[in-house]
């Protein structure tokens, strides 16, 4: 099955559902998915941005900006998975608990609008490596039309651009708790230096950026070819993340890679 026919499977199972209430973190995926959806059932589209911690207060502002570019009205509700008994203490099915709990929120908010399905940015791309997250959303009754018409990143990303959607080259991102190793405690304070480390290699232009904590230490992902300018750039990097609290900080020499922390599981 070509693009075009994934494509269009893609509208017709969206169409099925009559009416959609769908996960909005204003990334590449969520906000093509909401663009269609927005197309093929005009006002029986809402979104929903879970606001928390693990996400960046500049996710937030993406979200806000591309909902409303799109012309899709955007809510944005707190999710206190801090509060879980189970999250803080970073257990490997760590995001089996968040994306119930969030499973469980967007599907109330979804009976109290009236809408009849809950939907997210999942991915055929997402069916491989350690996703307890998935689990959690099946067993949720969440929808993922994306996977279930077999559209891939990639395809993602080619659909969005030829469309005409300036969010087609904007960066992949991921949960903040993610940077830390499983069993290492979650804590407010870390999930900040973090997201503030990542900011200032953002500024200084870097595309795709993680700052992975260990302890005192931070580990800086980048793409392979930013490398040489982030050696570079290493002295004033060192000054500001020294300043945040990071006692150390180095530069992971594999570059960037989704998922890092799972390859010791």
């Amino acid at each position: 099955m070509d693009q075009d026919a994934r494509e269009q499977q893609l509208r017709e199972r969206i169409a099925a559902r009559g009416s959609l209430l769908i996960a909005f973190s204003g990334g590449v995926d969520s906000s093509l998915l909401s663009a269609i959806a927005r197309e093929v059932l005009g006002d029986r589209c809402r979104a929903v941005f879970l606001e928390s911690p693990l996400v960046p207060r500049s996710a937030m502002r993406d979200a806000r900006e591309t909902a409303a570019a799109l012309g899709i009205p955007l809510e944005v509700i707190p999710l206190p998975v801090m509060e879980l008994e189970s999250f803080p203490a970073n257990p490997p099915d760590r995001c089996y608990h968040c994306k119930r709990l969030s499973a469980r929120v967007l599907k109330e908010r979804a009976r109290e609008l009236g809408i009849a399905c809950v939907a997210d940015g999942t991915s055929a791309s997402d069916l491989g490596g350690h996703r307890p997250g998935l689990r959690a959303g099946r067993e949720e009754g969440i929808a993922h039309p994306l996977m279930e018409a077999g559209i891939t990143k990639e395809d993602i990303r080619a659909i969005a651009r030829r469309m005409g959607y300036a969010f087609w080259s904007r960066p992949s991102a991921a949960c903040l708790a993610s940077r830390i190793p499983y069993g290492e405690e979650l804590s407010i304070v870390k999930l900040r230096m973090i997201e503030d480390a990542e900011e200032v290699l953002h500024a200084l232009g870097f595309t795709q950026v993680r700052v992975r904590l260990h302890g005192e230490l931070a580990r800086i992902e980048v793409m392979p070819g930013e490398m040489e300018r982030l050696w570079k750039e290493r002295e004033g990097i060192l000054e500001s993340l020294q300043e945040m609290g990071f006692a150390y900080v180095t530069i992971d020499l594999a570059g960037y890679r989704s998922g890092s922390m799972d390859e010791v599981l």
